[in-house]
């Protein structure tokens, strides 16, 4: 396994969620939560960035963020600008952590339990939270589409991703 094979992965998945963000109607858009839905746009940015941040970067990365996990889902009617300025944190981080010169123990265990009571080997812990971050992107593709009635945005395709080599047209 190589960390920069994952961090092309969320690095791609994040700006499928700049995109996301980009494409909503209006701020308040971000914040909007149907009957049914539980979470808005907003809170779910929210949630992954906050995400990334603790467990790729403060974890990991030893960079000093302190998560407020309550405060992912409880916070309301932050600007899309302040959104879009946490996933470009989370991608300058993802990005310094796993694609920089820092060695990732792959099979070592993930230097803290996981939900306070699960020992996971590292590699197998990043492939979770790249696919948890494709997830909830997806989750907020789909009710972006709901609540505004447009279409898809740009995705970023597997050409994104570390060994991607364009041999056909």
């Amino acid at each position: 396994m190589n960390a920069v094979w994952i961090e092309r992965m969320m690095v791609r998945e994040l700006t499928t969620l700049e995109n996301e963000i980009a494409a909503a109607a209006d701020d308040a858009t971000l914040w909007t939560t149907p009957p049914g839905i539980s979470n808005s746009i907003g809170n779910l940015t929210l949630h992954l960035v906050g995400n990334l941040q603790h467990f790729v970067g403060a974890v990991l990365g030893k960079t000093g963020y302190v998560r407020q996990r309550e405060l992912e889902f409880s916070r309301r009617d932050v600007p899309r600008a302040e959104l879009l300025a946490e996933i470009a944190e989370s991608k300058r981080i993802v990005t310094a952590t796993l694609g920089g010169e820092r060695a990732i123990e792959f099979q070592s265990d993930y230097p803290e339990l996981v939900g306070g009571v699960f020992r996971i080997v590292t590699g197998d812990f990043l492939i979770h939270l790249a696919v948890h971050l494709g997830f909830h992107v997806g989750q907020i593709g789909y009710l972006r589409r709901i609540l505004t009635g447009g279409g898809g945005v740009p995705t970023v395709g597997p050409g994104a991703l570390a060994t991607a080599r364009k041999i056909a047209t």
